[in-house]
Order: structure tokens, then C-alpha cells, then sequence
């Protein structure tokens, strides 16, 4: 069992330093920047929405934040595509991190994430299931990406983690997708409807943890 454990860390750590030698003497961080993936995405043509979902897939896995990410797919496929693949892309990225933490290398990121707060997840999400994911992306109190290996290492099923995940990181995803679609048009100086909603929307989703912290102080 022993050396079961040491083997999936040794595997999870090789990757991360696969990843690491590739970004830096590669152009592949490139992509990972919203102009640099929007000037290659739109050379793809009818692969470009394939393309951006698999970088988007692979971001949280290696705790790359989303929103440069979020922001491209709006600017590129604009409101609606730009929401069904960045929310494709997201779900799977979330579910492979959670499964790297349950199968791959439990022990290595229960270290990595050794925190109180953390800590009582597991306690939450026995009480409560699937509620504590929707919970936690609606009002993100912690890193999204570190999120994805947290739960990985609960008892929550991956089932009930994928449709929750997907479900309730919608809201965020569609209020940025909106947003940025419109921010070509605001540098040409024009004002759309898609950027006074999608304004509207990023607000009110910014100001869901403020409120929430209030509520809870109160109580």
C-alpha cells in the first residue's frame, strides 16, 4: 500500500513537472493568455471551439485561473456559444482535478491542502451531499481550482460533484461570457446591450460573498 502511495505521488508530481519544462520552453503559455488565445483560436476555424474547451479542460488540473479563460471564450464565440464551452470546459477541468485527488494522489493533496477550513469539508459535505458543492460555487469562499482537489478528497459521489459543479458554476460563467463578449464593442466606443447586462450581472454576482458575510455576521 505503501508503495502504491508513493508510485501515484511520484506519477502526480512527474506530470506537473512535464507541464512546468513545457510552458517554459514552448510557446504553449501563450495560449493561456486571452489575446493570444483568441489570435489562435480564430485560425482554427471549425476546431476552434474543441481547441479552447480542451485548454480550458486542462487549466484547473495544473491551478491556472479560469476568468483570463472565461474572458476569451465571451470575446471569441461571443454570449451564448462562449457559455455552453467555457461551462463544457470548466466541468470537465473541475472533474479531473477531483479525480487526480481521489485515484491518483490522495495522500500528496490532502498535504498540499492542509488547512482548517479545508479540513472540515469532508464533515460538511457528509451532512449536507451536493448542497455544499453548489454551495461553494455560488459563493466562492476558497480558490476555485484548490476546490476541485478538496472535494476530491470527500466522500461526496463523483456523480452528484459533476452535476452540481456544472449547474451552479453557470451563473458566474454566463455573468463574465456576457461581459466580455460585449468588450470589442465598448473599445470601438459603442455601449451594447450585452455589456449593460452582462455589467449588471458581474455584480450581482461579486456581491453575493459580501452579502453573504454580512448575513452570516447578523445571525
Amino acid at each position: 500500500m505503501r508503495n502504491l502511495i508513493v508510485i501515484k505521488g511520484g506519477i502526480f508530481v512527474a506530470f506537473f513537472i512535464a507541464l512546468a519544462i513545457l510552458l517554459k520552453y514552448t510557446d504553449t503559455a501563450q495560449y493561456l493568455d486571452p489575446e493570444g488565445l483568441r489570435r489562435w483560436i480564430s485560425g482554427l476555424g471549425p476546431w476552434g471551439p474543441i481547441a479552447y474547451i480542451l485548454i480550458y479542460s486542462i487549466a484547473p488540473v495544473f491551478l491556472f485561473p479560469g476568468t483570463p479563460l472565461t474572458i476569451a471564450g465571451g470575446v471569441i464565440f461571443g454570449p451564448i456559444a462562449g457559455s455552453v464551452y467555457t461551462a463544457v470546459g470548466a466541468t470537465i477541468g473541475a472533474s479531473a482535478a477531483f479525480l487526480i485527488s481521489r485515484y491518483m494522489a490522495r495522500e500528496l493533496v490532502a498535504k498540499l491542502l492542509k488547512n482548517r477550513k479545508l479540513n472540515t469539508l469532508d464533515k460538511e459535505v457528509e451532512k449536507q451531499g451536493w448542497k455544499i458543492v453548489a454551495f461553494s460555487r455560488l459563493i466562492p469562499l476558497f480558490p476555485f481550482n484548490l476546490l476541485n482537489y478538496a472535494f476530491g478528497l470527500t466522500s461526496i459521489k463523483f456523480s452528484h460533484y459533476v452535476l452540481a459543479s456544472f449547474i451552479f458554476m453557470l451563473p458566474a460563467i454566463i455573468a463574465f461570457v456576457v461581459f466580455s463578449s460585449s468588450l470589442l464593442d465598448l473599445i470601438r466606443g459603442k455601449v451594447s446591450r450585452e455589456f449593460l447586462i452582462g455589467l449588471i450581472l458581474v455584480i450581482i454576482i461579486s456581491a453575493i460573498p459580501i452579502v453573504y458575510k454580512r448575513i452570516k455576521e447578523d445571525v
